[in-house]
C-alpha cells in the first residue's frame, strides 16, 4: 500500500502534464528533444536514488 500512493500520484501529475507537453511540442524535433532532456533527467535522478540506497 506504501508504494501504490506516489504511483497514484505520479500518474495524476502525468495525466496534468502531458497535454500541455504535448500541445507545446507540435514540432517532432521540438518533442524528442525535450523528451531526451526529460529522460535524462529521470535517469540521473534514479542514478542519485540508486547510489543513496547503496550506500544506506
Amino acid at each position: 500500500m506504501s508504494k501504490l500512493i506516489p504511483i497514484i500520484y505520479m500518474i495524476g501529475v502525468l495525466l496534468l502534464v502531458l497535454p500541455a507537453f504535448i500541445k507545446t511540442n507540435q514540432n517532432l524535433k521540438t518533442f524528442f528533444t525535450n523528451l531526451s532532456i526529460w529522460v535524462a533527467i529521470i535517469l540521473v535522478l534514479l542514478s542519485f536514488y540508486y547510489i543513496f540506497k547503496l550506500l544506506a
